[in-house]
């Protein structure tokens, strides 16, 4: 199973050689002050966001690798029935969203605390993590190509 731990000024989410397989990848390295928010999610299928781009997606089994949206990219390494660390990423690091499954929920509330604390410029205001950002619409009427009927 993933794991998280902080390697100096990096947050490194190491994968089992089984998950790098199936990510197609291998650890991640992510700058700590990359990090805005972490928060413990504990209905696993909420961090799923956008549809799978890299890795391996059985629905309501596992999901692991990456899933882009119109955001960005995510990634995940997510199985079912388990609570989730999920790391919200400022837009300059390479993911917007972590998301880890550990095996219990005190383990989740104790790595997303130890996180917390560890990285620099944390977003305490709520301990929700932040919808995606609706894309903008065009506001300009969209106009219909005029049909012709007939020869």
């Amino acid at each position: 199973m993933a794991r998280m731990f902080v390697d100096g000024d990096d947050l490194v989410v190491h994968l089992t050689w089984r998950e790098k397989a199936a990510a197609r990848g291998g650890d991640l390295r992510v700058p700590l002050t990359a990090v805005c928010r972490v928060t413990v999610e504990p209905d696993w299928w909420r961090a799923l966001r956008g549809a799978p781009q890299r890795g391996i997606s059985i629905p309501g089994t596992l999901c692991i690798g990456t899933r882009s949206h119109h955001a960005g990219t995510d990634f995940v390494a997510i199985r079912s029935g388990r609570p989730l660390v999920c790391v919200e990423l400022r837009p300059s690091a390479p993911f917007r969203l972590l998301a880890v499954s550990v095996p219990t929920r005190a383990e989740a509330q104790a790595t997303a605390q130890w996180l917390g604390r560890t990285a620099p410029k944390i977003d305490t205001s709520t301990p929700w993590r932040q919808p995606l950002p609706v894309p903008a619409e065009n506001s300009a009427p969209r106009r219909l190509a005029p049909h012709t009927y007939g020869p």
